[in-house]
């Protein structure tokens, strides 16, 4: 019950096509995911097992992706911690963070049955999926849940977020607990790896990120050796440097478009290493996208199946609110078609 391709990356088995997997590949750009968001609100898209499930089999089905994703939110954490959230259309909590009322947070052991949810949607998921896919789950980065938690967003330069930066050892002695429980209940219902996703966490300097974040990250992948993995955007190497060896558990890295992405085989010393083709090329005229593909591929077909072993294809970012979903496709072939 697990893709061939995507468990060789795992495993560092050198192989001809890489596994492809898109993150946000089931979302507001697929026709499937706009079909059954008329009929249901995305908080019930998450919450409903079967509906999850079905929306995470439809790229699938479309694209023929390895790998499939949890559909849920990142932000389900907070609400579980007793922060409250709704969709109108965007997130919105109840209430945001401070020193005053940081002590209204939820015991990590009363708030981890608000996730729930998850595991169903994790077993229903795995239960219609084809036996030749895998499921990958996620959650958020402590730091990027700390700047929603404080700001509601993460836009800008999180002003209020860093304003409260001495807030944010206690929440990491709330969130880092929670997040263990959390990535433990996905693992135990069947994903096969949990990814961090960490999307702030590049707005920070690389002496904060490694001092003050990067112990947090290491301390979950050594909960889980080989079965968490972590993505930041806007992030340099050194901030990525306690990661960079074998020794730190992760089961990979995942690198936006801004990174040169055949340098980083020599930089990384075991696990997968998924990216990272610019998404908003994806937006180009049919002709003009082949050529920006195959400009991106070339490189990586210069490699030995030896030297790029581990890669995971895909972007260097999610996939964008209506991209168009012939480039997607065209994606996945072209990738297959190079190095078949």
């Amino acid at each position: 019950m697990a893709n061939k391709r995507f468990q060789n990356a795992l495993k560092g088995v050198e192989q001809k096509v890489p596994p492809i997997w898109l993150m946000r590949q089931a979302g507001r750009y697929h026709h499937h995911y706009q079909k059954l968001k008329k009929k249901h609100s995305f908080m019930e898209l998450c919450k409903n097992p079967e509906l999850a499930a079905e929306v995470a089999l439809g790229p699938i089905q479309d694209f023929d992706f390895d790998v499939a994703i949890l559909f849920s939110d990142l932000l389900f954490p907070l609400e579980s911690l007793g922060m409250g959230l709704e969709y109108s259309p965007g997130p919105q909590l109840a209430w945001n963070l401070n020193p005053e009322n940081i002590n209204q947070l939820l015991p990590v052991d009363e708030a981890i049955g608000g996730m729930e949810f998850q595991r169903l949607a994790v077993q229903a998921t795995r239960g219609r999926l084809p036996q030749d896919k895998s499921l990958v789950g996620f959650v958020g980065g402590p730091w990027t849940l700390f700047a929603y938690a404080v700001e509601g967003s993460h836009k800008g330069g999180l002003r209020e977020a860093k304003k409260f930066w001495s807030l944010f050892p206690v929440f990491s002695e709330i969130i880092i607990p929670f997040l263990k429980k959390n990535i433990s209940l996905q693992l135990e219902a069947g994903v096969e790896v949990v990814m961090i996703f960490d999307t702030a966490a590049g707005e920070l300097s690389p002496q904060l990120y490694r001092e003050k974040l990067a112990p947090g990250i290491l301390h979950l992948a050594h909960c889980f050796p080989g079965k968490v993995g972590y993505y930041s955007q806007n992030i340099q190497l050194a901030h990525l440097s306690p990661y960079l060896s074998t020794k730190n558990d992760l089961a990979g890295l995942g690198f936006d478009h801004r990174w040169e992405l055949p340098t980083v085989f020599d930089l990384v010393d075991g696990g997968f290493i998924q990216g990272n083709f610019d998404q908003t090329f994806l937006f180009s005229e049919p002709t003009e996208f082949t050529q920006r593909l195959n400009e991106f591929l070339q490189p990586f077909t210069e490699l030995s199946e030896e030297q790029r072993c581990g890669w995971v294809c895909g972007l260097g970012h999610g996939v964008l609110p209506a991209t168009p979903e012939d480039n997607v496709r065209a994606f996945v072939e072209t990738v297959r078609d190079v190095f078949a």
